[in-house]
């Protein structure tokens, strides 16, 4: 596991609790913000991966 897929994984949890806050606090902007960061930590996650596979 390289550094990208761990920074990839944590801004996922990162987005996950900034989206269920702004559910909880009916914050539309803390949701999509959630989901945006979510997304970036799938596109890190998945750059992680591709330079595992290549340095192997």
């Amino acid at each position: 596991m390289n550094k990208e897929k761990v920074k990839g994984s944590v801004d996922q949890v990162k987005g996950e609790l900034k989206e269920q806050w702004g559910r909880l606090t009916d914050d539309e902007s803390k949701v999509v913000e959630g989901k945006v960061d979510k997304a970036k930590g799938k596109l890190k996650e998945g750059y992680g991966e591709v330079k595992d596979k290549f340095s192997d």
